[in-house]
């Protein structure tokens, strides 16, 4: 099989977030599989926020030009072959040039280019894909511009579209006259009811339509989202597709995130010997000034810090945590209200808490390595994958049991003495104090048992290697329609 992976944004070149990694990740996963001929992904150049390491192996292919309802737009098409993969970058210095991904005025008009410029390129990218698997709302207009305004395309006629939801918060909104103004298309599907969604052109909705299957990244999350409380106004489209919908779990790089290897941290680590993460977490104390002491727990968090990763709701508690003897620290940025709440904290009690108001992926791998407990308590998760990272390096999870922190995490068991974290399903401050008070007592009264946790979690299997095998069987499937 061909695929043609589409996305936004690709780790190591550009990321965001989850779906940076996932991309990174996936098609470099299936590229080793021996069912596929050729993987690929296809970007946008995000030239101001490419290294320069990876600028210089850069590729000219070709030229051409887009329209964008009636605007003709440059299309400049670069490539690099890493790991098995070919990597294309379409070049636009109106659309794609300036420091971050997201967030300009035009995002819309910028994603319809990026939508349309795929789908007028993929005859001059080599050989046709039998598979081109779209993510999230920046690309989910590719399976309806093939059946709607690239049809007549021979070429064309036997591609299948799969779309990944990586969130369903953000969907892509654009005003309802965007199918003339910027894909220079007819109204009918809009007029209809297709694509239209309170009175305005919704493009993940589109995707969710026209793909030829649509997954989300863990088999909780595919449930959650068929009802109002996280289908965020689509839930009754997803129950109308709910047929060709499935969750797969998102995986972690075993290559990047090893504790044996990991050029970010000090010291090095094992199941067989955690020596190197006792190392660790005194490196990390003393680095932020906190008290080297072992017999503490170190709780760390690191996460964009946000209602959504409910972090409102530890800033409510954290009064009452503080008063364990615990140390935390934080590492990330996020609503103003409550990094000043934490920094709040952290000046009040600095032998007890340290605020990091930063992004720093070195400093990230750190607290996984040298942190005992991990604190991730997300009022709603489609997948997570901090939560793997932390388990990868022996640091124990404390997770609000929802999508796929709930598909992931083996709540403890104090009858069996058995688990890879700490779960809580009531979201409430109490229920939030409560487990974190257990977490802390189990490792500072019966460190035994906490220890075996640990060797649990460190041998749990996140690896790309099963997932992609999933994706793999999805892709042969679709071929069977």
């Amino acid at each position: 099989m061909k695929i043609l992976f589409a996305a936004s944004e690709c780790a190591p070149f550009f990321k965001t977030g989850g779906l940076g990694d996932v991309a990174g990740a996936l098609p470099k996963e299936l590229a080793k599989k021996s069912e596929m001929d050729s993987v690929s992904v296809i970007l946008p150049y995000f030239k101001d926020e490419m290294k320069d390491v990876f600028k210089k192996d850069l590729k000219d292919e070709f030229w051409d030009f887009v329209n964008v309802g009636w605007r003709r737009e440059y299309v400049g098409v670069k490539s690099l072959v890493k790991d098995n993969v070919t990597y294309y970058f379409l070049d636009n210095e109106h659309y794609f040039a300036g420091k971050g991904l997201y967030g300009y005025d035009n995002d819309g008009e910028r994603f319809a280019f990026f939508n349309l410029a795929i789908c007028q390129l993929l005859e001059r990218l080599g050989e046709i894909p039998d598979v081109i698997h779209v993510n999230d709302w920046q690309t989910a207009m590719v399976p309806f511009l093939l059946k709607e305004k690239f049809n007549w395309i021979s070429a064309y006629q036997n591609i299948k579209t799969v779309l990944t939801i990586h969130n369903m918060q953000f969907q892509g909104w654009l005003q309802g006259d965007a199918l003339v103004e910027l894909f220079g298309m007819g109204m009918e599907r809009f007029n209809e009811g297709v694509v239209r969604h309170d009175n305005m052109l919704n493009m993940l909705k589109a995707g969710l339509l026209y793909a030829d299957k649509v997954n989300t990244v863990s088999p909780s999350y595919a449930e959650e989202i068929k009802s109002p409380a996280f289908g965020c106004g689509l839930e009754s489209v997803l129950n109308f597709i709910s047929g060709k919908l499935s969750g797969i779990l998102n995986g972690i790089d075993y290559d990047v995130f090893n504790p044996q290897t990991d050029s970010q941290i000090n010291h090095h680590f094992s199941v067989k010997d955690l020596s190197g993460k006792a190392l660790m977490k005194a490196e990390l104390q003393e680095k932020l000034g906190l008290p080297v002491r072992a017999e503490v727990p170190l709780i760390g968090m690191v996460s964009r810090l946000t209602d959504q990763k409910g972090f409102d709701l530890v800033l409510s508690e954290l009064e009452y945590i503080l008063q364990e003897d615990v140390q935390i620290v934080v590492l990330g940025t996020g609503f103003p209200y409550i990094e000043d709440g934490f920094k709040n904290y952290s000046a009040r009690l600095p032998e007890k808490m340290s605020t990091n108001i930063a992004f720093n992926l070195q400093f990230a791998q750190e607290i996984y390595a040298g942190a005992d407990l991990f604190l991730m308590p997300s009022a709603f998760e489609p997948c997570g994958l901090s939560q793997m990272i932390a388990m990868r390096y022996g640091t124990l999870p404390i997770v609000h049991e929802i999508g796929g922190l709930k598909d992931t995490v083996i709540p403890y068991n104090p009858n069996t003495q058995t688990g890879t974290g700490f779960g809580f399903v009531q979201f409430d401050g109490l229920t939030l104090t409560n487990t974190i008070k257990s977490a802390v007592h189990l490792y500072q009264d019966a460190y035994p048992t906490y220890k075996k946790l640990i060797l649990s979690a460190m041998t749990e299997d996140f690896s790309w290697e099963t997932k992609a095998q999933q994706y793999v069987d999805l892709y042969q499937s679709i071929a069977k329609i």
